[in-house]
């Protein structure tokens, strides 16, 4: 493929009940890395950096318009404080999907002085399985 925009993008969280539900209408922008640790083994002999890569891990930060229909993005969501198990999270852009397991950590709502109402979800990897593109 050629260089792409992510118009198109789509968003899934699975609710409190495992479906997973599409939210892209709701989400205003995204924002996942798939970051790995890193060791510092440099010896005393080197002139430069010598590293070991470690773990992996993955993040999730999800900002949108508050939608209350159901099976939106507050019906999802809703369940943070409440709810413990893992959330399949997929976002899909021209073909490609990355699809993690992760941990709802954060929902916080923000009401604008222009009356807007608008949230973040913040997710971070749950189950020890690197996160991979399909």
């Amino acid at each position: 493929m050629a260089k792409e925009s992510g118009i198109g993008m789509t968003v899934t969280v699975d609710d409190s009940g495992g479906s997973g539900r599409a939210i892209t209408n709701d989400v205003t922008n995204i924002s996942f890395n798939t970051p790995r640790g890193s060791q510092d083994v440099t010896g005393l002999d080197k002139g430069a950096m010598e590293r070991l890569l470690l773990l992996g891990d993955g993040q999730v930060t999800i900002n949108g318009v508050f939608n209350d229909a159901t099976n939106a993005s507050f019906d999802v969501l809703k369940t943070a404080g409440t709810f413990d198990s893992a959330r399949t999270v997929a976002i899909a852009v021209s073909g490609q999907t990355l699809s993690m397991e992760m941990v709802l950590t954060d929902v916080s709502y923000s009401r604008g002085n222009d009356g807007s109402l608008t949230w973040t979800a913040q997710f971070q990897l749950a189950d020890g399985t690197d996160p991979t593109w399909s």
